[in-house]
C-alpha cells in the first residue's frame, strides 16, 4: 500500500492518489480498478477503502483511490458535482494510471453514489484505456431521479446532501501529506468552494444544467460492459432497470434489499460476496479469464417478502430475468373505487364517484429517507400512521400469492383547487396484524405532468389526466394480504410541499393501478449462490466514541408545531498507524406550526472535527468545521440562510454566511 502518490494534471494542479497494489505488479503489471470521489481517502474513507481496494490487490488487481480535485488533500476548489472539469480531470487520471509500469494498460471504473455516477459519466467519453464498469447506487438521470428532484417535486435530501457536502468541501487537508501548506489550501477551500443548494435550487426544471452528465441523453456513448447495482431501499433502483433496456453493451443489473452502501457492507437483508462478484466482473472483462460471466442471467433482483415495518429486518429469496424489460411479466390492473382496488376486468368503469383529499402536513413524517443508508432508523415506519391523511383503496384479501417486479404506475384523472400542486402515491403490503409496509411510491408536481423541461400551472377546477410511476420493486404480497394504495397532496418532509394547502378531486371512474406481475419460475430456486461478505482487513484503527443514530417525531400541542428530529452522528475513530482522530456529528429538523405552509422548515448542522497530537516538539494540531443550512419558503420563494465557521484549534479562522431568495418556479 502506497499511502500517497501525486498525480499532476496538464493544468498543474495535483491529485492526491493511494494505492494498493500485487507484490509483483512492478514485475508483472496488472489491471487497476480505479475509484474517483471527494468522500477524503487519508481519513473518513480509510477503514472502507482498505477493505475494498486491499480486497482487489489481493486477487490481482491494482486499487487506485483518488480525491477529486478540490478535495481530500488534491489541490484546487470542488465546485459542484460532476462539473467538466472533474471529468476531465478524471480521463486525464485514466491516462496516468494505464500508463503506469504496474499497470497492464487496462482500467476499470468503479464506485457507490458519487464515484458510481463519474464511471457512467466517464465511460461515455469513451477513453481508450477503460475496459468495464461497475456503478453502484447512481443515476443516468441527473434530474428526474436523484436527490435533488423527483417527479417535479423538490425532495428534502437535496437539503441534506447540499449539507453533507458543505460540510466536506469546508474540510482541511492533511497537514502530513501536504505540509505546511494545509492552512492556505484550507482556506481557498472555505472562501471558494460554494453554496451549492443555491446552485440546485437555480434550476428547478430540467434544463442543460442536469443533462450535463446525464447519460441518459446518450445511453450509445457508452460503449464498455457495465454491471448496475442497487437496493430497494436506496434512493438509485430504478436506473438500473433503464440501464438494461437502453444500453447496448454487454450488462448485468443486481438489486438486492439493501440500502445505499456497497452490497457486502449492506442492510436491510442479507448482505453478499459483493468484492468477489467484482473480481469476477473485473477477470471477465480486463483479463480475459472465463469466470462465467456470460452466463449470468441480466437480472438478479431480491424479491421482498415479509417485513415487520418497526424492524429493519426482511426475508426474500432472488429471482432472475435473462432478459429486461421481461416478456414474462404482465400488467395487472386495478380501478379504484371508494375504499376499494378492484380488478380491471375491462367491463363498465362503474359510477363517477368524486373523491377528494386535503391531506395534512403530517403525511410523510414516518415516510423515512427518500435514498436509506440503511440504518434502523431511516426506514418507513408503519403506514398507518400516514393513511389517516390520505385516500386509501385496498384489494381484497388475496386468495393467491402476488409478486411483482418492475415499476406499478398509477393513471390518475383529477383537479385540483390551485394552480402548484403535488401528488403523492403509496403501495403498501398489509399484513394479517393489519400492519402496514410501504412496498414503493411515487410524487408528482402536476405542473410538471406533460414533462420537467415546460411545466404549466394548473387550471383549478379543471379535469387533467396525469401518469404517476412509482419507483420498480420486487415484492410478493402472500394470500390472505391486501394490497393498498394510498394517494395524499402532500409528503413531507419526504418532498417540499406546494406553495399553498391543495385539495385534491379524483374521478373514480377515470383511474387506474397496473401493477407488473411476475410469475415465479422454477428456475430462481437453482441460481448461483452469491456467498458471504469478504473483504481485506482494516486499518489499525480504534473507535473511541460509537456512531449514534435517532429518529424522533414530535408534537407539541402547546404551540402545536410538529417536527422530525434527526440524529445521524458518525463513530469517533483513531486511525491508529498515523494517529488521527475525526468524527462527525449530524442534526436535522424538519418542522412546520398550525399545518400553515409559509412556517414549513429544515435546518441541518454539521459539525467535523480533525486532531493529530504532537511529537518531537511538534505541536498538537486540530482543526473543526461547523456548517449550519437553513431552507424555508414563501408561496413565491424559497430561503436560504447559511454559515460556515472554521476553527484552528480553539481559534476561529474563518466564518461566512450566507442570505438568498431564490424565486419558486412552480415547484
Amino acid at each position: 500500500m502506497i499511502d500517497n502518490v501525486w498525480i499532476t494534471l496538464s493544468d498543474g494542479c495535483s491529485l492526491a492518489a493511494k494505492l494498493w497494489l500485487p507484490p509483483d505488479a512492478q514485475d508483472h503489471p496488472v489491471p487497476a480498478v480505479l475509484e474517483y470521489i471527494p468522500y477524503r481517502k487519508r481519513d473518513h474513507k480509510a477503514i472502507r477503502d482498505a477493505e475494498i481496494h486491499g480486497f482487489f490487490a489481493r486477487h490481482g488487481y491494482a486499487g487506485v483511490r483518488v480525491d477529486l480535485r478540490g478535495s481530500g488533500d488534491s489541490e484546487g476548489l470542488l465546485r459542484d458535482e460532476y462539473l467538466q472539469r472533474e471529468l476531465d480531470d478524471g480521463l486525464e487520471v485514466l491516462r496516468w494510471i494505464a500508463a503506469q509500469p504496474w499497470c497492464s494498460g487496462k482500467v476499470g471504473l468503479f464506485g457507490l453514489s458519487w464515484g458510481g455516477f463519474n464511471a457512467l459519466q466517464i465511460a461515455a467519453l469513451r477513453p481508450p484505456a477503460l475496459g468495464a464498469v461497475i456503478s453502484v447506487c447512481s443515476s443516468d438521470d441527473r434530474y428526474a431521479d436523484d436527490v435533488h428532484y423527483m417527479g417535479g417535486c423538490l425532495l428534502t435530501d437535496n437539503l441534506s446532501w447540499a449539507s453533507t457536502m458543505f460540510g466536506f468541501n469546508a474540510c482541511p487537508p492533511d497537514p502530513a501529506v501536504v505540509g505546511e501548506r494545509w492552512r492556505e489550501m484550507w482556506l481557498e477551500r472555505l472562501e471558494g468552494s460554494g453554496l451549492w443548494i443555491k446552485h440546485w435550487l437555480q434550476h428547478q426544471r430540467r434544463t442543460a444544467f442536469w443533462t450535463h452528465a446525464s447519460v441518459c441523453e446518450d445511453y450509445d456513448a457508452i460503449q464498455v460492459p457495465v454491471m448496475a447495482v442497487s437496493g430497494w431501499a436506496d434512493g438509485y433502483s430504478n436506473t438500473v432497470f433503464r440501464l438494461l433496456q437502453h444500453l447496448s453493451v454487454p450488462r448485468r443489473g443486481l438489486v438486492g434489499p439493501w440500502g445505499h452502501k456497497y452490497p457486502h457492507m449492506g442492510g436491510p437483508g442479507p448482505a453478499i460476496d459483493f468484492l468477489g462478484e467484482c473480481v469476477r466482473w473485473w477477470d471477465h472483462w480486463l483479463k480475459g479469464i472465463e469466470r462465467g460471466v456470460g452466463d449470468d442471467p441480466m437480472l438478479r433482483a431480491w424479491m421482498l417478502d415479509r417485513r415487520d415495518p418497526l424492524s429493519p429486518e426482511t426475508t426474500g429469496r432472488w429471482v432472475a430475468e435473462t432478459v429486461w424489460p421481461s416478456p414474462d411479466i404482465e400488467r395487472r390492473g386495478y380501478r379504484l373505487i371508494p375504499g376499494a382496488l378492484v380488478p380491471d376486468d375491462g367491463g363498465s368503469t362503474g359510477g363517477g364517484d368524486e373523491l377528494s383529499i386535503k391531506s395534512p402536513l403530517s403525511v410523510g413524517l414516518f415516510a423515512g429517507k427518500w435514498c436509506s443508508y440503511a440504518e434502523t432508523t431511516d426506514l418507513p415506519s408503519d403506514q398507518r400512521l400516514e393513511d389517516g391523511g390520505a385516500l386509501v383503496f385496498d384489494t381484497a384479501p388475496l386468495t393467491e400469492d402476488v409478486s411483482i417486479l418492475g415499476a406499478p404506475e398509477l393513471e390518475l384523472e383529477l383537479a385540483a383547487d390551485q394552480p402548484v400542486a403535488m401528488v403523492a402515491a403509496r403501495l403498501s403490503d398489509i399484513g394479517l396484524d393489519d400492519r402496514a409496509t410501504r412496498v414503493t411510491f411515487g410524487v408528482l408536481n402536476l405542473t410538471h405532468r406533460d414533462g420537467h423541461t415546460q411545466p404549466q400551472p394548473l387550471e383549478p377546477g379543471r379535469r387533467y389526466r396525469v401518469r404517476v410511476p412509482l419507483n420498480d420493486v420486487g415484492q410478493r404480497f402472500f394470500a390472505g394480504h391486501r394490497i393498498r394504495l394510498a394517494i395524499s397532496s402532500s409528503y413531507f418532509p419526504l418532498a417540499w410541499p406546494s406553495p399553498q394547502p391543495v385539495q385534491l378531486t379524483l374521478y373514480a371512474a377515470g383511474c387506474r393501478l397496473q401493477l407488473p406481475v411476475r410469475t415465479p419460475k422454477p428456475e430462481d430456486a437453482t441460481l448461483r449462490d452469491l456467498g458471504d461478505p469478504r473483504t481485506a482487513p482494516a486499518p489499525p484503527h480504534t473507535v473511541l466514541v460509537p456512531a449514534e443514530r435517532h429518529w424522533t417525531v414530535r408534537h407539541n400541542l402547546a404551540n402545536n408545531e410538529v417536527a422530525l428530529d434527526v440524529v445521524n452522528n458518525d463513530a469517533r475513530v483513531r486511525l491508529d498507524d498515523i494517529d488521527l482522530t475525526f468524527s462527525r456529528n449530524v442534526k436535522e429538523c424538519w418542522s412546520y406550526r398550525n399545518e400553515r405552509y409559509e412556517t414549513v422548515r429544515g435546518e441541518v448542522v454539521h459539525e467535523r472535527s480533525f486532531a493529530r497530537p504532537g511529537g518531537d516538539g511538534a505541536p498538537d494540531w486540530s482543526a473543526r468545521t461547523v456548517t449550519r443550512t437553513i431552507l424555508t419558503s414563501t408561496v413565491t420563494a424559497f430561503l436560504i440562510r447559511a454559515t460556515l465557521d472554521a476553527y484552528a484549534g480553539d481559534i476561529r479562522v474563518f466564518a461566512k454566511s450566507w442570505d438568498e431568495a431564490i424565486p419558486r418556479d412552480l415547484m
